[in-house]
């Protein structure tokens, strides 16, 4: 466990609320308007239905994102026409083809329902920009398919050993490690492959500027170095809240942060705009994931559709552990006001659906 004590003090620098946020031109977007720090460690189709997706929304939670002065902005719709579209755009990408066991096996964890929060995010960062909806749209399945990779891989018995998500028997489960493993990794590689080829009427430094920022979100700068700090924690009792705040800033809300940013640098945002936007996404990625340990002890199985109570037998160091339950819902509370400040300068019409997720991850029941 040595390396935690090299990982704490660099975090503690790293702190996002702290963090200058640089500017640059597009090109340098998938370079510089990242903020690189390196710890020092050691040398036959069928429909898809969306009652799944109809039943996320909570009465509360339709009503969020809105306030008696503001217009109302009907979220409940809002979700289900997304998710709708962004279900069908899957469906059509990810065809059964030979050989046919690893596409079902992609296909069986990419539509398993979920809330589609990524492509989501990814959409509307576009359209607050002034980006029209089709220039998202295969940067919003891109995330979506490796926010699919990193559930299967993450449910593997090498990594969490869950037997559950979505409601349904995890990929291992019905496939088989060895094919959860390989329909991971290709869904992995198509989600460039589909990023690259499938985005039109964008400028090719754009899709330059993507393909490299979504790469470095999910790598060893992003979602990897997450989860191999996740692994090392586990079980851990000196784990404080700076590597907490380490492994969820990479392991969730990289990609999340990915979504965002994709959808301004393809909707044609300012080096101004994206950098907002990329503050926006990251508290929201932070948001998400106090959200998600707030439920783990205080939700069902069947009310996540995935195996609930499993942090506090595994040991694993969450912030209700860390903070108590109530002093983690103050915190969720603050991280969604300063996200949504963010949004500030932004039109409040096209913002609308921004400041409504933003709440739904505040808000969520699952």
């Amino acid at each position: 466990m040595g390396s935690l004590n090299l990982v704490d003090p660099w975090v503690q620098s790293f702190s996002f609320s702290k963090q200058p946020l640089p500017y640059g031109s597009l090109i340098g977007l998938v370079y510089n308007t990242r903020i690189v720090c390196k710890p020092v460690f050691s040398k036959s189709r069928k429909p898809i239905s969306l009652t799944s997706v109809s039943a996320i929304v909570t009465e509360q939670e339709a009503k969020v994102g809105t306030s008696e002065e503001e217009s109302p902005f009907d979220f409940n719709a809002y979700v289900v026409e997304k998710a709708n579209f962004v279900n069908k755009a899957l469906d059509e990408a990810v065809s059964v083809k030979n050989p046919a066991m690893i596409h079902e096996s992609m296909r069986y964890s990419l539509l398993a329902g979920g809330k589609r929060v990524r492509p989501m995010l990814c959409i509307a960062s576009c359209e607050v920009v002034g980006g029209q909806k089709s220039a998202a749209v295969p940067a919003a399945c891109a995330v979506e398919m490796i926010h699919t990779m990193s559930l299967m891989h993450d449910d593997l018995p090498c990594m969490d050993n869950d037997d559950l998500r979505r409601g349904k028997p995890t990929n291992h489960i019905v496939f088989g490690e060895d094919v959860a493993v390989l329909a991971g990794d290709s869904l992995l590689a198509f989600a460039f492959e589909f990023l690259a080829t499938a985005t039109t009427r964008v400028s090719p430094d754009r899709i330059l500027a993507a393909i490299g920022e979504l790469a470095k979100a999910i790598g060893t700068e992003g979602l990897v170095a997450g989860q191999v700090v996740d692994l090392s924690c586990t079980g851990n009792t000196n784990v404080g809240l700076d590597t907490l705040e380490f492994i969820h800033l990479h392991k969730t809300a990289a990609l999340l942060e990915a979504s965002v940013v994709l959808g301004a640098i393809l909707g044609g945002g300012s080096d101004v705009e994206v950098e907002r936007l990329r503050t926006f996404a990251r508290k929201i990625g932070l948001l998400f994931q106090v959200v998600d340990d707030i439920l783990d002890v205080t939700k069902s199985s069947a009310e996540l559709g995935k195996t609930a109570g499993k942090d506090l037998v595994t040991d694993k160091t969450t912030y209700p552990k860390l903070l108590g339950l109530e002093k983690a819902r103050e915190f969720a509370h603050r991280l969604n006001v300063e996200a949504k400040e963010q949004l500030a300068g932004f039109d409040p019409e096209k913002a609308a659906p921004l400041v409504a997720l933003a709440d739904y991850i505040a808000y969520r029941q699952n």
